[in-house]
């Protein structure tokens, strides 16, 4: 099977893939605060809402980066050196600035599930850091000479999804605990923006040391 990566990239990017999913976010503020303030189906809706985005950008990133590929090696070389330097970037606004999590309680009306899924789905899919973020970190795991790398990247993306359900479904099953924890807890908080620092940091590092030699 050709389009799954070996197996020190698999464990990389599992390692990235759960410290993005436990940082608290958009993502995360959305699933938390609509199962506290409309119930747990809706946190699961708005949930599978933006894992479905996540398969969009995936699918985009592929295609596109396939024919970036084809056409010039070269440009894919420079999008993963400015992909290191973005997960510099986000590892230092993480320091500066913190996680964002400030769960919405007051609402009252309830929507349809379908509707919290499109809350998800157009949340992922208009964030432009979220566009950003796929395009520059997925690169980093292919090679521009590999002729298996579409495939690679949709594998990839879809093992996003797997490694990230078994931590956001305890989030929305746990939701007042959860919310409870990080708004009591600040240490929790920048605990884990320490972490992301660290890890996209050193993954940052290893690009740049690897890429430029």
């Amino acid at each position: 099977m050709n389009f799954i990566p070996d197996a020190a990239v698999l464990v990389q990017f599992a390692i990235a893939t759960v410290v993005l999913t436990i940082t608290p976010g958009p993502d995360m503020t959305l699933f938390v605060g609509r199962a506290l303030s409309q119930g747990k189906a809706a946190g699961f809706a708005c949930m599978l809402g933006a894992m479905t985005g996540v398969i969009f950008h995936t699918a985009l990133v592929a295609l596109g980066l396939s024919a970036l590929i084809l056409a010039s090696p070269q440009a894919f070389f420079v999008l993963k050196i400015v992909g290191a330097l973005y997960l510099i970037w986000l590892a230092i606004q993480a320091i500066r600035h913190g996680s964002a999590f400030s769960p919405e309680l007051n609402g009252r009306s309830t929507h349809s599930l379908a509707r919290n899924w499109a809350t998800g789905l157009g949340i992922n899919l208009l964030n432009p850091k979220i566009i950003l973020f796929f395009m520059t970190f997925l690169p980093q795991f292919v090679s521009a000479h590999d002729p298996h790398a579409p495939g690679k990247l949709f594998f990839l993306g879809l093992m996003f999804i797997v490694i990230a359900l078994p931590f956001t479904v305890p989030m929305v099953i746990a939701a007042d605990r959860l919310a409870a924890l990080l708004k009591k807890s600040p240490r929790v908080t920048r605990l884990t923006d320490y972490l992301f620092a660290g890890v996209f940091s050193a993954f940052a590092f290893k690009i740049l040391t690897t890429q430029t030699k």
